[in-house]
């Protein structure tokens, strides 16, 4: 079982980012540069919905998690005909048989992401979740619900948040998903090919943009 671990001050976490993977971690670690902001943290959580949602609850339940934003992250396969891995999946919702979780400022976080990484095509819509890594005609299926990807942990990480901790006010919460394999590019093992390697890259590469949102994410909502 992995615990969150601090990339700013322990003391103070403001914002959480959740991924799954060790490879997806350590994108995002090699990504922090000099220059970021402090009181953030990046928890592993291990792969699938179930140790999605106890790990995050398990974070949040920390006094110094109380009213953090939380940002969803890591690889996802695309549903859309078209998509290419090292795209971008910006979730102005996810879903999970329980419902939907609507995103916060998901125009403003798609334009950052945009600054982010010039060039890479990012794509706003609904992300939907999965009990299984997706394959073959089930993208159709899944698409024909009007989601544009899918992964394991998204929807479980931000209904778990979004369920939570400090019941003050809503938290903000968003998801943003590298695409790593896509309907023309369906890949077998992450890491070991050309569009793997590309979406480590681009992920290793957002962080500015979570930041930016973050800070968004603060001001007061209209």
């Amino acid at each position: 079982m992995t615990a969150a671990r601090a990339v700013g001050p322990e003391t103070d976490a403001p914002l959480l980012i959740a991924c799954a993977l060790r490879i997806e971690e350590l994108a995002l670690r090699s990504g922090h540069r000099r220059g970021a902001p402090e009181g953030y943290a990046v928890l592993r959580s291990g792969m699938g919905p179930r140790a999605a949602e106890r790990a995050v609850a398990r974070s949040l339940e920390a006094p110094r998690m109380r009213g953090a934003a939380v940002l969803a992250t890591g690889f996802c396969a695309g549903l859309v005909p078209g998509m290419h891995p090292g795209d971008l999946v910006v979730a102005d919702e996810t879903r999970d048989p329980r419902g939907a979780v609507e995103c916060v400022a998901t125009e403003h976080l798609a334009e950052a992401l945009a600054r982010a990484v010039p060039g890479r095509t990012v794509h706003t819509g609904p992300l939907i979740g999965s009990d299984h890594v997706v394959r073959g005609q089930e993208r159709a299926h899944l698409r024909a619900t009007g989601a544009i990807a899918v992964d394991m942990e998204s929807a479980a990480t931000l209904w778990t948040a979004a369920h939570t901790g400090d019941r003050t006010g809503p938290r903000p919460v968003a998801a943003v998903r590298v695409i790593v394999d896509a309907p023309e590019h369906e890949l077998v093992r992450i890491g070991t090919v050309r569009g793997g390697i590309s979406a480590f890259r681009v992920l290793r590469a957002v962080l500015p943009a979570f930041y930016e949102w973050h800070r968004s994410s603060l001001l007061p909502r209209r």
